[in-house]
């Protein structure tokens, strides 16, 4: 802790956070979930355990006059055998919704994942401290958001002046579902991921479960987003199906169908957006698994599975699309509220071209703005599903 200020101690409480659907008292501090006990209980392998305690668009947001801003965590952190060590995850601090400060905790734990013997070795480590300095004066709403690639349990917030929770924006809420793309892979820190991006330009409020490797349709996230409160959906399904060869087609409709059945019995009306999979040219005739390419040093991805197959029901990116398409047209005769969004309208190959993906799955930092550029005009542009209607 610095001495040089008169600090004042708060409690992390449930009033200071948002994004976050549970919180975990563990024996360090508060865990962020972004998902219920109910459905972590059902979670059936350590990706989507890590995925969705990696709190992607998980902020404290809190009215203050400090100057200098204090807070402890214990990170967790993931590493790759083979590869270099990530660099530490980013801490962005926002004043009055513009970007003030970044910082970044040392130490702490440590994953270590063998990808190609599909294990995984933890490596504990301390706590550190993010630390904000020369804050404008004044009283301001500032959010902390969390590193969107780093569990983090929080400890302590320390400021040189009283904290309030943030009141209501008055914002609506939109919740949102996909794969590491959403959940932010490859972008530099926490409010560069599209979802963050584009919900500033949207002027809404971002509840986040963009679970990387896992938007598998699976039914314990269908219900965790009928019961969470929200005024706007999105669903960006299909690359993670394809790129785990999970399912087939006689398995893939049904359960789209069902997914979104669950949705609607808590959200009957609500503006629902499906959104199909970005341009990504090693899957798009190619069934998966994808498997990692260390070649060069880097990490890069490969699909392995046979295009013959393709008649069989082995899904790729092309026939999701498509059955996508057909679906969403099907049920919005009875659901008006229902709409797609084809996604090579948010990436394509011009997009490719442009700004190819580093590891020819996930865009880096101008791809995810360039994403979220096109799905703030798309979905709450004039005319899109999410636009505020007026008179």
């Amino acid at each position: 802790m610095n001495a040089e200020h008169d600090w004042i101690t708060t409690p992390v409480t449930a009033d200071l956070l948002r994004g976050f659907l549970d919180l975990e008292r563990t024996a360090h501090g508060l865990l962020p979930h972004r998902l219920p006990a109910r459905a972590r209980r059902q979670i059936p392998d350590d990706q989507l355990a890590m995925a969705e305690a990696q709190p992607s668009g998980v902020r404290l947001a809190f009215r203050t006059r400090a100057t200098a801003i204090e807070l402890d965590t214990l990170p967790t952190k993931r590493a790759y055998r083979g590869l270099p060590a990530p660099a530490d995850g980013v801490y962005d601090l926002l004043v009055d919704g513009r970007l003030a400060a970044q910082a970044t905790v040392t130490g702490g734990n440590v994953r270590m994942i063998d990808m190609t013997a599909q294990s995984v070795e933890l490596r504990e480590g301390p706590a550190g401290t993010a630390r904000f300095t020369d804050l404008p004066a004044g009283d301001k709403d500032v959010e902390i958001w969390l590193p969107h690639t780093e569990i983090t349990e929080l400890i302590a917030l320390r400021t040189d002046a009283p904290v309030e929770p943030a009141p209501d924006s008055g914002r609506r809420v939109w919740l949102h579902h996909g794969s590491s793309i959403s959940h932010g892979s490859n972008a530099a820190h926490p409010t560069a991921i599209w979802p963050a991006l584009a919900a500033a330009q949207g002027g809404v409020e971002l509840v986040n479960l963009g679970f990387g490797g896992s938007a598998l349709l699976d039914p314990f996230t269908a219900r965790a987003m009928r019961d969470t409160p929200a005024d706007l959906i999105s669903l960006k399904i299909g690359i993670n199906v394809v790129n785990t060869d999970a399912m087939r087609l006689r398995a893939f409709t049904p359960a789209v169908h069902g997914f979104l059945d669950t949705i609607r019995e808590g959200h009957p009306t609500t503006p629902l957006l499906v959104v199909s999979p970005i341009l990504c040219p090693v899957q798009e005739d190619t069934p998966g698994p994808l498997a990692p390419d260390f070649d060069g040093g880097t990490l890069r991805f490969k699909a392995t599975g046979d295009p013959a197959e393709r008649a069989a029901g082995r899904l790729t990116l092309n026939i999701i699309r498509d059955e996508l398409a057909r679906i969403v047209k099907q049920r919005a005769a009875d659901d008006p509220n229902l709409h797609h969004l084809d996604g090579r309208d948010l990436y394509g190959g011009t997009d490719y071209a442009e700004l190819p993906l580093p590891d020819e799955v996930h865009p880096d930092s101008a791809g995810h703005r360039h994403i979220a550029e096109k799905f703030a005009r798309l979905a709450f542009g004039d005319g899109g599903p999410f636009t505020t209607k007026t008179g």
